[in-house]
Order: structure tokens, then C-alpha cells, then sequence
């Protein structure tokens, strides 16, 4: 059955009992059973317990000084049955090897423990009267930090590799090949239907003509479904073995459907990371940008690029009315990632990060939330034709959201006294009333900002950004300017409803 839950297992690699034997400051000697090379040692772990059985993980290289022994098993059928007994324990505890430290308990190694370790299998050490144990223990973490080294700079030339293929002009070919040839076995790509879509195979997992062994193919399409699209609940990933070959699958994203399978004759410790950062890349070459929706949007931008009306181009984006996002981060400039990740908060791949604000196209059926971290302005719902206007919202909308220290403000669009004047009338007067603020944007906004915000010189400050005394001088230069005492209602409400119309009045 597919292992879809990761196993325990040491956070470094294991140490080959060979190189262990090989140190010959150690002067260690191997004197029973099995002597291949693929026995491991995950820890060294020292116990004269008579059955060490509960106190072993698995993996160990436990040692010995045989004080736990009784006198009566020296030889002889007792000697048989205590040292069967004993062997077999540390078996079902999953030791790795047994290592028997001579002198001072003992002066030889006892021939009954000898031919237990043969029996059940168990690599049996000699460790001579000059090395202790601890210089054993000490010995076995030093390999294990130099095998986590090397699998360190064999998992960064991976990645660095990968991501090399990845932009190549044949990306996802280029990616499955580098990653069946860092872990030495098969790498297929399966769509969202199943089928295999791409694929690379080393020698290591293929059977006559190179081609994958098809039972093992079978095995791994069929464990590829367990983390498929149709899978409920779906998991990230899923392991299986199939005669000897691990096998792995890695789900391709939230929603396209893409599955990474990896068959391979062993698996090291990073193999793991080298198949997700190949997931990853392999998530982004066959993305929602690769698809249908991502091809429209690339459209639409080709087609406003090239002088289409906003409005002809709308129906590729997949939503008749939008809502304009102006935001903008509590703590620092936005980055790229944090506009991306914002996007994605809000429903909307469609982002445009400036210097210090990010402006985010949102569907209009997708209701805005507050982020954390973050100050949110809202315009009201617009179709195409409307899209300038709605960015002039959201922007004042961001602005007075800071400056009253809400996280979240909707423009609020309802009837007023404007709409009682005639648009050209009023643009007509809006031009003539603030033709002193001409060619002075930085003036009529601090107005405008300062009106809207009743005058006050600190939230004004907050929301434009700049020093209250900057606020103080650009008024008072505003006040001069149109010869007006800013201090009389009348004055104030004539003012705003001309600002209300002074985009469309050239100021």
C-alpha cells in the first residue's frame, strides 16, 4: 500500500558500516555476519542492559562491554540460549550492528555470541582494549557530518542544475531528465487525465531496450493517481516500493492536476528535496500561465499593447465588472513576492507593483477581505470603460484608510449634490475656480487630501505621506493662491466639489 505520511528517520544521513571499519585509528574488526556493503548505522548507542530491546530506535551500532553476561553463560547450552536471546532481541529492535568492546570484563569475544550474530544475521564488531567507546560514538558522527555535507552540495548542484533545465527551450524535457539522472532512476510526468505526458529513465530501473520494466510503469501510474485530481482527500505526495524500486509521486499545484513520479533503486536522504524542487519548477513550467486562462491574459495584455479599446479586450480577462485594489504594506516597501502572495489572497493573478503601492484588477464578484499586514483602499464595481475612474477610487480610498488607521475602506458610491450640475457646467467651473493650483498637482492633492480628512494636519501628513509642516506650507500656498480664507464652510464645501471634479478638469 502507498505510504503517504513521511517516516521517522535521522535528520542526517547514515554511515556505511564500511567506512566505519575502514578508520584505522578504530583498528575495528568485523568477526560475524553478513559482511555486503549496504549496511548502515544511523547512531552508536552503549548498553549493558541483558535486552537493550527497549531502549533501541533502529539503526543503531549498539556497543557492548558484555558486563550484563552472567557466569553461567560462559559456555554450554545456557550460553547458546542467553546469547540466541540476546542476538535476536536487538534484531527485533532493528539494530544495525553489534559492536563487543575486549577487556576489561572480557578477554576474548564469547564463541556462543559469535555464532548468534551469525545465525541471525547481525554484524558482529571487535573493538580492541585501546579504543573506547566514546572514540566509536565520536567516529560515527564525524562520518555522518561529512555524508551530510556531501548530500548537502549533492542536493545544491541538483537544484542548481534543475533550475538550469528550466529554462531551457524544451523546460519540461530538460527537467525530468536532470532529475532522473540525479537519482539515478525514472521521472515521469502524468496530466491531469493520467496519462504520461513526458518522461526520462536511467539504465538503473529499465529493463532490455532501455525501456521502463511495465509492471513497474503500472505501479507507478497507478500510485500517481493516489495524489491525482480526482484523489479526496489529495495529498501532497505519496511513496510506494515495487520489487526493490521506491517509488514516489508529487501532486503538480493546487488545481491544474500535473503529478511528478520518481521510481528509483534507492533512496538517499535528499532525494526527497531534489524531487520537490523539480515538483516546484515543473508546477510553474505547467501552470494556470500555461493555461487557458493564462493564455487569454497574455492575449488581452498583446491586444491593449497593440491599441485594442479596453472594452474589447475585457471578455478575455473573464469577468464583466472589476473592482480596482490600491494597498499598500505596514511595514515596509512592497516586493514582488509580497504583491504575488497578495494577488493570490485576493482571487486576482492580475498585480501591478509600483514603488510603493500595489494595485490588484479583482474580479467584482469576489469580495475584498482585509489582509494582514497590509491597508486596503476598494473602488466601486466598474466595467472597462470605467477602469480609470475606478483607480482614482481606490487610490483616495488607500488614503483615507491610513489616514483613520482601518485596515480596509470601500469607496462609497452614491447620489449626491454633483450630480445636480450638469458634468460640463461643473468641470467648466472646477477649471476656472482651481486654474490658480494649474500645473501644481502636489498643491491640489494636499487640498484635496486635507478637505477630505476635515482639516486635520496629521492625518492629512499620514495619508500623503510627508511632514505635517509640509501640509501647513502647501495649504497656506493654496489659500494664497486662490485668495480664499480656508477657514469659511462655504469656502471649504465650493472647493471640494470643484476637486470632485477636477480630474476631469485638467487639474
Amino acid at each position: 500500500m502507498p505510504e503517504t505520511t513521511v517516516p521517522a528517520i535521522p535528520p542526517t544521513p547514515p554511515v556505511a558500516l564500511q567506512a566505519l571499519l575502514a578508520r584505522e585509528d578504530l583498528a575495528l574488526r568485523r568477526i560475524a555476519g553478513p559482511r555486503g556493503p549496504g549496511i548502515a548505522i544511523h547512531w552508536a548507542h552503549t548498553s549493558e542492559m541483558a535486552d537493550p530491546y527497549p531502549y533501541l530506535l533502529g539503526g543503531e551500532l549498539l556497543l557492548t562491554a558484555g558486563v550484563h553476561i552472567p557466569e553461567a553463560a560462559g559456555a554450554g547450552p545456557y550460553a547458546d540460549d542467553y546469547f540466541d536471546g540476546y542476538v535476536s532481541r536487538i534484531v527485533a529492535a532493528g539494530g544495525a550492528a553489534l559492536g563487543f568492546g575486549v577487556a576489561p570484563v572480557h578477554d576474548t569475544v564469547p564463541r556462543a555470541l559469535v555464532a548468534a550474530c551469525d545465525r541471525h544475521g547481525l554484524p558482529l564488531l571487535e573493538v580492541p582494549p585501546q579504543t573506547t567507546f566514546s572514540a566509536v560514538a565520536r567516529a560515527v558522527w564525524q562520518l555522518m557530518a561529512q555524508a551530510r555535507l556531501a548530500e548537502l552540495r549533492r542536493v545544491t548542484e541538483a537544484q542548481q542544475s534543475l533550475a538550469a533545465a528550466a529554462s531551457r527551450p524544451d523546460p519540461v524535457p530538460s527537467v525530468l531528465r536532470r532529475l532522473a539522472q540525479h537519482l539515478g532512476g525514472r521521472a515521469v510526468l502524468y496530466g491531469p487525465d493520467g496519462t504520461e505526458v513526458a518522461g526520462a529513465c536511467r539504465e538503473a530501473v529499465t529493463g532490455t531496450g532501455g525501456e521502463m520494466r511495465e509492471g513497474l510503469r503500472a505501479a507507478l501510474a497507478e500510485l500517481a493517481g493516489v495524489v491525482g485530481p480526482a484523489a479526496r482527500p489529495r495529498p501532497s505526495s505519496a511513496t510506494d516500493a515495487f520489487g526493490g524500486t521506491h517509488l514516489a509521486v508529487y501532486a503538480l499545484g493546487a488545481g491544474e492536476g500535473f503529478v511528478l513520479g520518481v521510481a528509483t533503486p534507492r533512496r538517499d536522504p535528499g532525494d526527497h528535496t531534489i524531487a520537490s524542487v523539480a515538483a516546484v519548477l515543473l508546477a510553474l513550467l505547467t501552470g494556470e500561465h500555461q493555461s487557458g486562462a493564462g493564455a487569454a491574459r497574455s492575449s488581452a495584455l498583446v491586444r491593449l499593447l497593440l491599441g485594442a479599446p479596453p472594452e474589447e479586450v475585457a471578455p478575455l480577462l473573464g469577468a464583466g465588472r472589476w473592482l480596482v485594489v490600491h494597498a499598500r504594506p505596514e511595514a515596509q516597501a512592497p516586493d514582488p513576492v509580497a504583491a504575488s502572495a497578495l494577488g493570490a489572497a485576493l482571487g486576482s493573478p492580475l498585480v501591478d507593483l509600483a514603488r510603493d503601492v500595489v494595485r490588484v484588477l479583482v474580479p467584482a464578484d469576489r469580495e475584498p477581505g482585509p489582509q494582514p499586514g497590509w491597508t486596503l483602499g476598494v473602488s466601486a464595481p466598474a466595467g472597462p470603460r470605467e477602469w480609470p475612474a475606478a483607480d482614482t477610487q481606490a487610490g483616495r480610498a488607500l488614503a483615507r484608510a491610513r489616514a483613520t488607521r482601518v485596515p480596509l475602506l470601500r469607496h462609497a458610491a452614491r447620489p449626491a449634490l454633483a450630480d445636480l450640475v450638469p458634468p460640463v457646467d461643473a468641470e467648466t467651473h472646477a477649471r476656472t475656480l482651481l486654474a490658480p493650483l494649474a500645473g501644481q498637482p502636489a498643491l491640489a492633492e494636499t487640498l484635496r487630501g486635507w478637505l477630505s480628512l476635515h482639516g486635520s494636519w496629521d492625518r492629512t501628513a499620514v495619508a500623503l505621506g510627508v511632514h505635517r509642516n509640509t501640509v501647513r506650507q502647501r495649504i497656506a500656498r493654496c489659500a494664497a493662491l486662490l485668495a480664499v480664507d480656508l477657514d469659511d464652510p462655504d469656502v471649504r464645501m465650493e472647493l471640494w466639489f470643484a476637486l470632485r471634479r477636477g480630474d476631469g478638469a485638467g487639474t
